[in-house]
């Protein structure tokens, strides 16, 4: 039996009401919806989440995700000037309205990408960086394939698909992509901003995200709407030193996307936490046969998601030999720690040796015979 609950948003967000599942997650009003934990790529709940779906300018993720990389390898500058082509100003929907051979740097072009998703600024981006839409585009798809997005087809920049045939995406994969961007950290600084400004303050840029205004812990990331798609977010936000991202695809309306949205995200923070244990150096472990005695040994850093209130039940077991048999390469998995829940497994790391023990020869035998007859006499 479904329950329903009415959710009242912060702010001027509308009331929703969604439908809830057994284990207390909402279904939300859309065709297609995944809530992921970002640190540790975990899946908190998922509906419909592999099909093939128009993502309208939710596109724009992969998008930014390629400049931010140029950034990073220092292809692309922010304060290079970006031109303004005949084809990225013959651009419709969201826009800033570029005229052709008009100049702007790539910072105030992304800044219009993700605060005012400007079709316009995604085109002229793309035809810096690759010479043409249709090169950035192949990008777009050879990168998708890279992160596991099985199901990502894309035809253009930005997501406007009046004439596209085949310009797909999945929750999932919007997820994954979005999991990888916002590891660019100054693209939440952009991302949450509400209102900014360019071309020296005289074209205001409004954020299409309304989260960011009215929800706590928003950092953006996406909104996207057209006929054919209906409207679309991914939607991330950082409490307690968590961050989630919840996609919403296909909701019939705004309000009911930012509502489903928001009681993803809601859910998620009431519910889980992210459990961490540092990683640690072992005490040296005896080695059997090796130039040396014994080797140095450590695990490192582990995180996974836990329900809230489970973290004083979590504990870790190490299975390690007493004794190690040279030769032993520096890296080598020696061990392994289970970290484990009322006994169940919840996740594992391995324990590498920390250098490197050549398996002693019968020359180093004798040298050290030898060594020892002149320290005797």
């Amino acid at each position: 039996m479904l329950l329903v609950i009415c959710l009242i948003l912060p702010g001027r967000l509308p009331v929703a009401a969604e439908t809830v599942r057994a284990d207390g997650a909402p279904t939300p009003d859309c065709k297609s919806a995944i809530l992921m934990e970002a640190s540790t790529g975990m899946i908190l709940m998922e509906q419909n989440a592999d099909e093939p779906l128009p993502p309208a300018s939710v596109t724009k993720v992969m998008t930014l995700l390629l400049v931010m990389e140029a950034i990073e390898g220092g292809r692309l500058r922010y304060e290079d000037m970006v031109t303004a082509s005949a084809h990225a100003c013959s651009m419709g929907g969201s826009q800033i309205y570029l005229k052709e051979g008009e100049q702007m740097t790539a910072e105030d072009m992304i800044k219009s990408v993700v605060i005012a998703s400007a079709n316009d600024a995604a085109v002229a981006l793309a035809e810096h960086l690759a010479g043409s839409e249709e090169a950035f585009v192949e990008q777009m798809n050879r990168r998708a394939r890279e992160l596991g997005m099985v199901n990502t087809n894309f035809e253009n920049t930005n997501g406007l698909d009046d004439t596209a045939t085949n310009h797909v995406t999945s929750a999932r994969d919007i997820a994954l992509m979005s999991r990888e961007l916002i590891r660019h950290k100054k693209i939440t600084e952009y991302s949450s901003i509400w209102m900014d400004t360019v071309r020296n303050g005289s074209f205001g840029l409004t954020n299409t995200n309304r989260l960011v205004r009215f929800y706590r812990g928003a950092t953006g990331l996406k909104t996207g709407s057209t006929s054919k798609a209906g409207f679309c977010v991914s939607a991330t936000a950082e409490r307690d030193g968590m961050t989630l991202i919840c996609v919403i695809m296909g909701a019939p309306s705004r309000d009911i996307r930012n509502g489903a949205a928001t009681a993803l995200l809601d859910y998620g923070f009431a519910n889980y936490t992210v459990y961490a244990q540092e990683g640690k150096e072992l005490e040296p472990l005896s080695v059997l046969g090796g130039l040396r005695e014994v080797c140095g040994a450590s695990f490192p850093h582990f995180e996974t998601v836990i329900k809230k209130g489970d973290g004083k039940r979590v504990e870790y077991v190490v299975d390690l030999p007493e004794t190690l048999t040279a030769p032993i390469a520096k890296g080598e998995k020696i061990g392994s720690v289970e970290y484990r829940l009322d006994g169940k497994v919840i996740g594992s790391v391995e324990i590498t040796a920390t250098e490197s023990v050549p398996k002693i020869r019968f020359v180093d035998v004798l040298l050290q015979l030898l060594k020892n007859l002149v320290g005797f006499s």
